[in-house]
């Protein structure tokens, strides 16, 4: 396959990393640790040089090609329909500046609501149709595990985390690959880039602690960077230079990443009987949240997740994304085609790609590889964070990862579908903005037509905005805004249905009526917390663009509560926006306030909503109500029960498997660190 760069080389400068990777002061400690080096040229790709137009795959490209009109084209036929209403609405004597602006960006804002709707429309009909546990590639829960003939290297890049957390979920993971009979066709690497000292030494002390709770039946390294050198996506290449060659494939996991050895055995003996797959991304099941905002969450995948995830594997095909953790990837793939460079420029939008994962997708379908979701394997769990804070927190990062991704976009050689990917990233960020603008147009437009000009430079460019409120007028501007709702909350209805009408799925939620109420009760909150969420992702966007990095500093996951200072701080100035658009409101109408109530009421209650929601007693309260219920809580899996108990203190050696372990190749004693 056609290369974007010629392959590294530790002595030609030409094609060296842009930065050295550096060796620890304990290498010599850390090299008991680890399996002889297997080196593995990774070149650094180059967004500027002439390359191949992405390759075109085997497949049935007809039928793909159908798939494909039938979401986008329904996507902007549906967005023409709504921006033409509204045109029409607006159209009595004339349009204004404002006006023109505001189809404008209702327009774009409108294309990312149809689009969604129009992937979990056909996420809807393929499940209804019975195609939830069919896949290309025949990645499904059922039948009997087969052997394996080549060697899977699991990846736990981990950045001063909890040790003790971490190597929990570790341990689960490995007993359960133990129960599959298998292990003797993976290594486990714990990935650190831990750059606090004491945490060092607790993760040392923990990684010890889990090889001897293994008793030697799996292969288990640790590697330690000192630097957090292009953070994870470093990481990753940093292994993969060293270590490659001897793994055909590479299972990437988070710090709160779990997966079953039957999940993992599976997508292993897929990547083996299809060697032209480079990347299957699980769809990972929200677990372990203790929080009403965890629960709800977690909640919200079980229930929603299914029809979008289906609906977009639907139409994306081999041009699938990648999310940077729960996924099998072929190494040389990986390797040959994904070695990111540096953006050009200064922080935030140049250095470091911080969201890697869109671009080493991109890159790899560049390359030629299919890149695949399969939402129907189960047995792919993640934990999400327990706060609304927490969530914009690691928003404020990923706004400035997927923001950088406009350098991207032109690179040449992309698959289109991989560059709509990476516009779909940006988007997510900048409609917060873009509402944001659409909420001021429209409240200036208002109290225009209310004769409240206060301001002769403003409302002369509105021209007669009076015009459009006609019964007529009125009534188109009605009915696109029933359209829009009925788009924004399509997906949730959609998946209600399924999870109502599937015995199995109704029962898991806690039976009809809790599980209704539970979608009411997500319904409001996430409605509450959407112009929290506005405001926070407008003000990041601002931040990035006005040059401000994000850092990158290690998430909370377990306890989002914060103190009644750290409230303030964080939600003083979103209360007092919506303090005073309450007022401004009233005073320019009292009917328009009330049609603001929502967002307004959201922006003023941020506080008492963020540290409610937040409080894991109100999450264990709602638990005992039935609310929230997910089948990992109602039933949960073998893994999460043991990985529950072992981070409650319940740590114990694994039980005998009832088989010797893999033998040559086990690791060797580490020297005390």
């Amino acid at each position: 396959m056609d290369r974007m760069n010629k392959a590294y080389s530790p002595t030609d400068p030409n094609t060296k990393p842009r930065k050295a990777s550096g060796e620890s002061p304990l290498r010599s400690v850390h090299a008991a640790m680890l399996p002889p080096e297997a080196a593995l040229a990774m070149p650094v790709q180059s967004f500027d040089d002439a390359a191949p137009a992405a390759a075109r795959l085997a497949g049935s490209p007809l039928d793909i090609v159908w798939r494909r009109l039938i979401v986008l084209g329904g996507t902007a036929g549906l967005t023409l329909l709504a921006t033409y209403q509204l045109w029409w609405a607006m159209r009595g004597g004339g349009h204004s500046a404002l006006e023109w602006l505001s189809l404008v960006l209702f327009a774009a804002l409108f294309v990312w609501v149809a689009q969604g709707f129009m992937s979990a429309l056909a996420g809807f009909a393929l499940i209804v149709n019975g195609y939830r546990r069919r896949d290309r590639l025949g990645v499904i829960d059922a039948g009997p595990l087969p052997a394996l003939t080549t060697r899977t290297a699991l990846l736990m890049p981990t950045y001063n985390e909890d040790p003790e957390r971490l190597m929990a979920g570790l341990q689960s993971i490995c007993e359960s690959v133990l129960k599959t009979r298998r292990e003797d066709a993976y290594d486990f690497f714990v990935l650190s880039d831990t750059t606090r000292p004491e945490v060092q030494q607790r993760e040392l002390a923990a990684f010890h602690s889990l090889r001897d709770a293994l008793g030697g039946q799996v292969r288990l390294y640790y590697r330690h960077r000192p630097q957090n050198i292009d953070r994870k996506a470093g990481n990753i290449a940093e292994w993969v230079r060293r270590f490659g060659a001897a793994y055909p494939q590479m299972l990437i996991l988070d710090a709160d990443s779990l997966m079953t050895g039957k999940a993992i055995n599976r997508l292993a003996v897929a990547m083996e009987r299809h060697p032209e797959v480079g990347l299957i991304q699980t769809l990972p099941v929200v677990v372990n949240g203790s929080t009403i905002f965890g629960r709800m969450q977690q909640f919200a995948g079980r229930v929603y997740g299914p029809v979008l995830a289906h609906g977009n594997a639907w139409w994306h095909g081999t041009e699938g994304n990648y999310w940077g953790h729960n996924a099998i990837i072929r190494t040389a793939a990986f390797a040959s085609c994904a070695g990111l460079p540096e953006l050009p420029g200064s922080r935030p939008f140049g250095g470091s790609i911080l969201s890697h994962d869109f671009v080493e997708a991109a890159l790899l379908r560049c390359g030629g590889w299919e890149v695949h979701l399969v939402p129907a394997l189960g047995g792919s769990y993640e934990e999400g964070p327990p706060s609304l804070t927490d969530m914009l927190v690691r928003d404020r990062r990923w706004c400035q990862g997927n923001l950088q991704h406009g350098g991207v976009i032109p690179a040449k050689g992309l698959h289109w579908v991989s560059r709509w990917h990476l516009l779909t990233g940006i988007g997510h960020y900048i409609t917060a903005p873009l509402w944001g603008a659409l909420m001021l147009i429209g409240l200036v437009m208002t109290m225009a037509s209310s004769g409240l000009q206060w301001d002769s430079l403003v409302f002369p460019v509105i021209g007669s905005a009076a015009d459009w409120t006609g019964p007529k007028g009125m009534e188109r501007f009605f009915w696109v805004f029933m359209l829009t709702m009925s788009l924004l909350l399509g997906p949730k209805l959609l998946g209600f249905i399924l999870a109502l009408t599937d015995p199995w799925a109704r029962r898991s939620c806690g039976g009809a009526l809790r599980l209704t109420a539970g979608v009411l009760a997500e319904t409001l909150l996430t409605t509450l917390m959407a112009p929290v969420t506005m405001y926070v992702q407008s003000r990041g966007v601002i931040e990035v663009l006005a040059g401000r990095d994000s850092g990158w500093e290690s998430q909370r996951r377990d306890d989002g509560t914060l103190t009644r200072a750290e409230l303030w701080q964080r939600y003083g100035g979103v209360t007092v926006c919506g303090v005073v658009g309450a007022a401004w409101s009233f005073a320019v109408s009292p009917s328009l306030m009330l049609w603001m109530a929502p967002v307004l009421l959201g922006l003023m209650l941020s506080m008492p909503m963020v540290a409610l929601t937040a409080d894991p007693e109100a999450g264990r309260r709602l638990r005992r109500w039935g609310i929230f219920l997910t089948p990992e809580e109602v039933s949960p899996p073998p893994i999460l029960t043991r990985v529950q108990g072992l981070r409650g203190g319940l740590t114990q050696p694994v039980a005998e498997s009832g088989h010797e372990a893999g033998g040559a190749g086990v690791i060797a004693s580490a020297t005390a660190g």
